[in-house]
């Protein structure tokens, strides 16, 4: 998987680097590629990436339950002082 990601992100920074050389030189097809290379970047290559990095982490790690519980339990403790 990391394989593939690494070349998929040469192949769509590929993608940029061609679109904005192509707009430099005056064709109007540039910011069509470029548009290509930016959808490729936000629907293809950053769900992949979010995937191969978070496919084996417990999701409960990345929540805020146990500092919720901890705030509340201060709070409590707050109230009984006063």
């Amino acid at each position: 998987m990391k394989s593939i990601l690494i070349f998929l992100l040469i192949i769509i920074l590929g993608t940029l680097i061609y679109g904005f050389y192509i707009k430099n030189n005056g064709d109007s097809s540039g910011e069509l590629i470029i548009g290509i290379g930016v959808l490729a970047i936000a629907f293809i290559f950053m769900p992949l990436f979010i995937y191969h990095r978070y496919k084996n982490k417990n999701i409960n790690d990345f929540t805020f339950d146990k500092y919720r519980k901890d705030l509340e339990e201060h709070n409590r403790k707050e109230e009984n002082r006063n």
